[in-house]
C-alpha cells in the first residue's frame, strides 16, 4: 500500500494536524486538487477573521517524495523539503509541518526539533 493510500484510509476530515508551534488547530478539510494534481486540503487558522480559515494543499506526489525521503534516510528535514519540493515549499512553510504532522498521526515519525522529523519505531526501510 502506498503512503497516499494509507493517508486516504486513515486520515479523516476534521482530524487535527499536529504542529510543533501552532497556537490554533490546523484541520483536515478533505481531498481536492492543486495544480491539476490530487491533494490533501487542510484549514489554516486566520488571525484576521477567525470564522473564515484559509485552506492549503499538499499533493499526493509531495507526500510520496517526503515519505520516500523519510524511510530512505530516517528523517525528513525542512532543508530537504525546500530544496526538493520547492513548489510545495513556496505555497507556505506550514506545508512542511503539515507533511510531518500527517506522518506523526500515522505514527511513522516524530518531531525532532528545529525543522526535523525522524522515523519512529524503526519505520526506516
Amino acid at each position: 500500500m502506498s503512503i497516499v493510500d494509507r493517508i486516504r484510509r486513515e486520515i479523516k476530515v476534521g482530524d487535527t494536524i499536529p504542529k510543533p508551534a501552532a497556537k490554533e488547530d490546523f484541520k483536515v478539510k478533505g481531498w481536492g486538487r492543486s495544480r491539476g494534481k490530487a491533494a490533501l486540503v487542510y484549514y489554516i487558522p486566520s488571525h484576521t477573521n477567525p470564522c473564515k480559515p484559509s485552506t492549503k494543499r499538499v499533493t499526493d506526489a509531495d507526500f510520496e517524495a517526503a515519505y520516500d525521503r523519510l524511510v530512505a534516510t530516517g528523517e525528513f528535514t525542512r532543508q530537504w523539503f525546500e530544496d526538493k519540493l520547492p513548489v510545495c515549499a513556496g505555497d507556505g512553510d506550514c506545508n512542511f509541518t503539515t507533511i510531518g504532522g500527517i506522518f506523526i498521526l500515522l505514527e511513522l515519525a516524530e518531531f525532532a526539533g528545529n525543522g526535523v522529523y525522524r522515523c519512529k519505531n524503526g519505520v526506516q526501510a
